[in-house]
């Protein structure tokens, strides 16, 4: 049974990308989705037949928080995965659409937009990934996987996160394929 799902990212794409390479997925990737006109992403997923939307956030978050519900639920989505999306989602989003994160921590430690630095700085030797439910706080929503990845001495925040992000590529496409069979097919 295919599931449609929509994709919100902000960036580059590598964490999307994964997704639409990942031929064991019974998925639909309905759009992408980002709040960056110029993100990598977007022409990630144009060059694979892949809808792109993007969503600014103007003057008025108030105005942003509906219009990001309204187009996602256009497209009636099983789920939304968060792919490096750099934007809290409002209560209202959350609470309507079953919601996935990938976070470069191992959560609840290092919650937040800098998370690698956080745990260069902590002096920790091992972090990793982590996906999870998205709720309505900031990386605070049930913790469905997680994957470890050792701190080494010569490591720099560039080079650390570089290796959180080869695990988080494979586990967020795990982790979907995980949860898949769990959602409630829309018709």
């Amino acid at each position: 049974m295919t599931h449609r799902i929509i994709i919100l990212a902000s960036g580059a794409g590598t964490l999307a990308q994964a997704i639409f390479d990942a031929r064991d997925l019974d998925v639909e990737i309905a759009a992408v989705i980002s709040d960056q006109p110029t993100a990598g992403v977007l022409a990630r997923a144009h060059s694979a037949g892949i809808p792109t939307e993007v969503i600014r956030l103007g003057s008025s978050r108030e105005e942003w928080n509906t219009q990001i519900v309204e187009r996602v639920c256009a497209y009636n989505p099983d789920l939304v995965v968060s792919a490096g999306f750099m934007r809290i989602l409002p209560p209202e989003f959350v609470n309507r659409f079953p919601t996935i994160n990938s976070h470069p921590a191992l959560l609840p430690d290092f919650p937040g937009a800098h998370a690698v630095r956080d745990a260069l700085d902590a002096g920790v030797s091992v972090t990793g990934t982590t996906v999870h439910w998205v709720d309505d706080g900031v990386d605070t929503g049930p913790i469905i996987t997680q994957m470890e990845v050792p701190v080494l001495p010569s490591d720099d925040e560039a080079s650390l996160h570089e290796r959180i992000k080869k695990v988080e590529r494979g586990l967020i496409v795990a982790t979907i394929a995980l949860i898949l069979p769990t959602l409630e097919r829309h018709v």
